[in-house]
């Protein structure tokens, strides 16, 4: 899909991206293969990604936006303004991907159909992981999995972590804007538990992932100590509310059931 009639008025792809150095244009390329706008947001790098984004920008005038902030302020904060400005321009859904080259290209059009097929789900990536994974990264999101599913009371998240998503935009936003969390690393696992609350339907699709070496010019922001604070103070929160809309949940999965 790289020919302007078949731009979708609908489906956005959005790429936030911090330092992602020669990676970002690398994804930025394969997507712009599998689909039409793409929308970049430069969340306060400083790597001069905007420059390395030029060439793709000149090829593709009019169906590749780059939008730079000047302040790093976190990836979930990112995906808001650029999702709040997708919402302007009328488009329903956004397809969230990491700028790091981990995420499949390929499984682009995969995960846009699935959502075009069934517009009011949220479109979850579940990482089928390599022998490059590092295991504290798979166990640690084993935790988080758990949690997810006890706080939606097994509403259907295989992967309360992973990036490569798509998100309807008006639910998206609601919940974005009924807290004032889930702004940096904790936006995913966040915006999951709480759009379950607000029963948005949950379809998962396997999606192969890589992790790039150091050797390869592999970059992550991850920051042990830092996100793993993050993530379990955010599941404490997101737990004493989910003790709060206990009587509710259980009796939503009984009419489900």
């Amino acid at each position: 899909m790289n020919d302007k009639s078949e731009l979708s008025e609908t489906h956005l792809l959005l790429i936030p991206s911090y330092n992602t150095g020669a990676l970002l244009k690398k994804t930025v390329a394969e997507a712009l293969q599998q689909w039409l706008p793409v929308w970049v947001i430069i969340d306060g790098s400083d790597d001069s990604s905007e420059v390395l984004l030029q060439p793709l920008q000149e090829q593709y005038p009019d169906t590749l936006s780059v939008i730079s902030y000047s302040e790093n302020k976190g990836k979930g904060a990112a995906v808001l303004a650029g999702v709040s400005l997708a919402k302007e321009q009328g488009f329903s859904h956004v397809l969230t991907m990491d700028a790091d080259y981990q995420h499949p290209a390929s499984f682009i059009k995969k995960f846009m159909q699935t959502s075009i097929e069934n517009p009011e789900a949220m479109i979850l990536g579940e990482p089928v992981f390599d022998a490059s994974a590092p295991m504290i990264r798979v166990k640690g999101r084993q935790i988080s999995n758990w949690w997810a599913n006890l706080e939606t009371q097994g509403w259907g998240i295989h992967d309360s972590l992973f990036g490569m998503r798509i998100y309807p935009i008006e639910e998206l936003l609601a919940v974005m804007h009924s807290t004032r969390w889930a702004r940096r690393f904790d936006f995913e696992p966040e915006v999951a538990v709480r759009m379950a609350w607000h029963r948005v339907p949950v379809i998962n699709i396997a999606t192969p992932v890589r992790y790039i070496s150091k050797q390869e010019g592999g970059i992550s922001q991850f920051k042990y100590g830092r996100d793993n604070v993050l993530l379990t103070g955010m599941h404490i929160r997101l737990f004493c509310v989910f003790l709060l809309r206990l009587s509710k949940l259980l009796l939503r999965n009984k009419q489900r059931g």
